[in-house]
C-alpha cells in the first residue's frame, strides 16, 4: 500500500470543510489528510481543530500555489508515495480520490487530473470559465500531445517523482495549468481521469466574472513563459 497524503487547501472555507473532512476521514482511514490553511480571516483553523484532521496554518495569505507548494513539501519531506489535492470548497468528490490513486499505481503514471469534461457529467463550470478552459485545453494538447480536456482542475494525484518537482516549481496564481507544462517538460507522464464535481457548497470562488478575461491572458502568457524557461530536470 503507498503512503498517501491528502492535501486540502482553504482560504476562507469553514461552511464547507466540516463535511469535506469528514468524507475523506470516513473514506480513507488509511490515508493522511493535511489542511493548508492559507491565512483564513474566518473560523477555518477551529473547524479544522474540532474535526482533529492535520492543519498546517500559513502565517499570510499565498494564494493556492503558495499553499499547494507548502503541501508539497511537507509530503516530500515526510516520504509520501502519492499526493491528491482535494479543494476545500466540496467541488472535489472525496469519493473518488481512489481513483485517481488507483490510477498513479496501475498505470505508473506521475500525475493523474480527474476532469469533468470526459463524460461531461455533474458541474461543469460557468461559460466564461469553459471558454478559458477550452482555450488552455487546446493549446496544452498540443504543447503536450496528450489530450488535456480540464487543464484548470486542482483534482489531482501526484507520484513522488511529481511530488518533488513542485514543491521545487509550483506558481503562485492558478498554477494549475502552468503545473502541467512544468511537469511534461521535465519528462513526467499525465493522464486524466473522468470525475463528476459538484458547485462549491459555500464560500466563493477566488476567480469573479470580472476577472474571467484577465484569468485567462494572464494564464496563457504564463504558459509561453514556462515553456521558454529552462526545462527542470529531475535526477
Amino acid at each position: 500500500m503507498p503512503r498517501v497524503l491528502v492535501i486540502v487547501p482553504a482560504y476562507n472555507e469553514a461552511g464547507s470543510l466540516p463535511q469535506v473532512l469528514g468524507e475523506l476521514t470516513t473514506l480513507y482511514p488509511q490515508y493522511d489528510v493535511v489542511v493548508i490553511n492559507d491565512a483564513s480571516r474566518d473560523s477555518t483553523a477551529e473547524v479544522v481543530r474540532s474535526t482533529g484532521v492535520r492543519l498546517v496554518t500559513l502565517p499570510c495569505n499565498l494564494g493556492i500555489g503558495g499553499a499547494m507548494q507548502t503541501g508539497f513539501s511537507l509530503a516530500r519531506d515526510e516520504g509520501y508515495d502519492i499526493a491528491v489535492q482535494v479543494d476545500g470548497d466540496g467541488q472535489h468528490p472525496a469519493s473518488q480520490v481512489d481513483v485517481l490513486v488507483e490510477i498513479i499505481c496501475r498505470t505508473g503514471c506521475d500525475i493523474a487530473i480527474g476532469s469533468r469534461f470526459i463524460t461531461g457529467e455533474g458541474y461543469q463550470s460557468t461559460a466564461l470559465r469553459r471558454l478559458g478552459i477550452r482555450v488552455f485545453s487546446a493549446t496544452l494538447s498540443a504543447f503536450t500531445h496528450t489530450r488535456i480536456t480540464d487543464p484548470t482542475s486542482g483534482f489531482r494525484a501526484l507520484s513522488r517523482r511529481a511530488i518533488h518537482l513542485l514543491a521545487r516549481e509550483y506558481a503562485e496564481d492558478y498554477p494549475e495549468v502552468e503545473a502541467i507544462v512544468v511537469a511534461h517538460r521535465a519528462g513526467l507522464c499525465i493522464r486524466e481521469v473522468p470525475v463528476q464535481m459538484s458547485a462549491r457548497s459555500a464560500g466563493i470562488s477566488s476567480i469573479r466574472a470580472l476577472h474571467s478575461i484577465g484569468y485567462i491572458f494572464k494564464v496563457s502568457l504564463s504558459i509561453v513563459m514556462c515553456s521558454i524557461r529552462q526545462r527542470t530536470v529531475l535526477p
